[in-house]
């Protein structure tokens, strides 16, 4: 069987890596790819959002099986353009991928279904919003419409700081069209997490809960970023809460989908505030999430490549999925300056040595091979894994590893994963 996966970050390698583990596979491509993933699949030259080349690359090349890693292509309809010509593809429609690409329809959506998730108002002007947040009790959470690579959602807590973001996104277009609209909602506190689930339109089946860390800084400070690190399970979520979660958010999106006649076959990423009174939603992605992904998958024991194609088949089952019993943490590697301006083109050294560590994992983000040697080409550089049943255990073999990688200006948060060891219980 030929897979293709499209998209270039490491999330993607780290399904190039599972999918490569499966007997079922004779061939992998990758579109484009990066240096990481060169080493288990063939690299192809097509943009991610290039749907129309993608789409004659794997009818050309008799793929069997497409899976769409990032959003953008998603939200663009890749999966309407692969079956309007009978090719399979792992992801939801265009008008199902709406419920990432567009926040104002989540929320919207999530008011109809009665799903929870904080108080909100829709703006598209921006003297209107300025006006609200003037008049309403900090913190407020302001999030352009559209997407804005994980960047598109600022927590303000002063009046200033409000009015400056309402500004640049909505004025200033830091973020292009996705900042037209904004949404401005209430504050939620609570410990964040996030849920993924497998889904064939009918069937849910939520994988291992995980956390991510999206500050650049440690202690949660600084801008937002795509995701500095994760770790999976979380000690927060047991069996009664997932069962809640569940109930209450997963299923409820699946049928409200369905009853608007938007097929979601794929990964539904729920991003979760549990709060005192409950979980409540944050944000819906339409995929994996990044870098959650990293710490899912070494986890999962079971063939990724038989559960994608029960998914597109729409024979999902609750029995599909078996979990290792141990305890994954990932710490992402940034260029020095990200996530503002940072220089690329620098050298990586000490990947093979990290490699060679006992249950470690080095997945390729933002990285480019010259000849044999790899340079990094992105923000984020790279995501080291490391699995143990221990917690802190596999917090330590992380750090452990990421010692003896090298490139100028490297920065990592040194706190991921420390949550884990003193958030024991939910909330409520």
């Amino acid at each position: 069987m030929k897979i293709m996966v499209i998209g270039s970050g490491g999330r993607e390698h780290a399904m190039v890596w599972k999918l490569s583990l499966s007997p079922l596979i004779d061939k992998l491509y990758a579109a484009p790819g990066n240096a990481g993933m060169a080493d288990l699949a063939e690299c192809v030259d097509i943009k991610a959002n290039d749907l129309t080349r993608l789409a004659d690359f794997a009818q050309n090349n008799s793929i069997d099986l497409t899976v769409v890693g990032p959003e953008l292509p998603l939200t663009l309809g890749i999966v309407d353009e692969f079956e309007k010509r009978k090719l399979k593809i792992l992801g939801p429609t265009k008008s199902a991928a709406e419920i990432e690409g567009s926040k104002v329809f989540a929320k919207e959506f999530m008011q109809k279904y009665h799903i929870p998730t904080a108080s909100f108002k829709v703006f598209d002007n921006p003297n209107q919003a300025s006006d609200f947040v003037k008049s309403s009790e900090l913190p407020l959470v302001i999030k352009a419409d559209g997407l804005a690579a994980g960047k598109g959602v600022v927590v303000v807590e002063d009046e200033p700081l409000a009015l400056s973001t309402i500004q640049k996104m909505m004025v200033e277009k830091v973020f292009g069209d996705a900042g037209s609209r904004i949404v401005v909602e209430d504050f939620l506190e609570g410990e964040e997490i996030t849920i993924l689930a497998f889904t064939d339109g009918e069937t849910i089946l939520p994988m291992l809960s995980s956390q991510d860390h999206k500050r650049i800084f440690d202690g949660d400070r600084g801008p937002n970023t795509g995701g500095m690190g994760a770790y999976a399970p979380t000690t927060i979520v047991d069996d009664r809460m997932m069962k809640t979660i569940s109930e209450e958010i997963l299923e409820p999106t699946l049928a409200g989908l369905k009853k608007e006649g938007r097929l979601f076959k794929g990964i539904l990423y729920a991003g979760l505030m549990l709060t005192e009174r409950g979980p409540k939603v944050m944000e819906f992605n339409c995929r994996f999430g990044d870098p959650e992904t990293q710490v899912i998958l070494p986890l999962l024991k079971s063939d990724l490549a038989e559960i994608f194609l029960s998914i597109v088949d729409g024979e999902l089952s609750l029995e599909d999925v078996e979990w290792d019993d141990r305890f994954a943490v990932c710490v992402v590697v940034a260029s020095g300056g990200y996530p503002e301006k940072y220089e690329g083109d620098k050298e990586i050294f000490g990947l093979s040595k990290a490699r060679l560590m006992e249950d470690v994992l080095v997945f390729h983000a933002g990285t480019k091979r010259q000849k044999d040697r790899i340079f990094t080409n992105g923000g984020r550089v790279l995501g080291v894994t490391a699995i143990d049943s221990g917690m802190e255990n596999a917090i330590q073999k992380a750090y452990m590893a990421i010692d003896k990688i090298r490139m100028d200006g490297m920065q990592y948060r040194k706190d991921i994963g420390h949550k884990a060891t003193w958030v024991k219980k939910a909330p409520w």
